[in-house]
């Protein structure tokens, strides 16, 4: 695909109201794709942590892989069953933005690695926007140990709000929730009085137990 097809595509997809449109968009750019496809995302990604630790790149390798094949699978089977067709929902102000961003990243360079950029930055919008879950999969470790998680059915990053500083990543547009420092998500073992009181002002904060 070439640079200026990836910028009409973008621009398409920016103009898209639903979550329904939106999915059925993105499925007619993936499925065009092939395994073949996917099998070049993996590479490249491998190839890009090639130099962080032995055992932190193989869970990285294997939690990215599985959730962009996932994805895919996902793609095909939605609008196969024609699920699209009942999501009517309208989605956030700040979708076409991520498109731009996506247009911009994809817009130099050779044009088959752009080609492959986009597959990835379309399946990372249809997780975001469509399915609305985060763009990095639940589980997903970072430096530290810290994870993706959901609990309750809201989805914690530990880096949504620091990477704004990337133009390039996904965290200004994921429906991913800043993971709280406080650690509030799991009560704290062995705390201090003034620690077990901040655990429950964030419980109450947060999950709003204020009558």
């Amino acid at each position: 695909m070439h640079t200026s097809s990836i910028q009409k595509e973008c621009e398409e997809l920016a103009d898209f109201a639903t979550g329904g449109e939106l999915g059925r968009g993105i499925a007619r750019l993936v499925l065009a794709c092939s395994p073949r496809d996917l099998q070049r995302m993996r590479w490249n990604f491998s190839k890009k942590i090639r130099d962080i630790s032995p055992v932190y790149r193989k869970t990285l390798e294997e939690t990215i892989t599985g959730y962009l094949h996932g994805t895919y699978q996902n793609v095909r089977l939605m609008n196969q069953q024609g699920v699209f067709s009942s999501m009517n929902e309208r989605l956030p102000a700040h979708h076409p933005a991520y498109w731009r961003m996506v247009s911009a990243h994809c817009a130099t360079g050779n044009p088959e690695e752009n080609r492959i950029r986009f597959l990835k930055y379309l399946l990372s919008g249809f997780c975001m926007f469509v399915q609305g879950i985060p763009g990095h999969p639940v589980g997903m470790p970072f430096p530290g140990g810290d994870r993706v998680e959901s609990i309750d059915g809201v989805y914690y990053c530990p880096v949504r709000t620091k990477a704004n500083d990337v133009d390039a990543a996904l965290c200004p547009f994921c429906p991913a929730l800043q993971t709280p420092e406080s650690g509030y998500l799991k009560p704290p073992v062995n705390a201090s009085e003034h620690r077990k009181q901040e655990f429950l002002r964030n419980c109450f904060d947060r999950h709003h137990y204020n009558g």
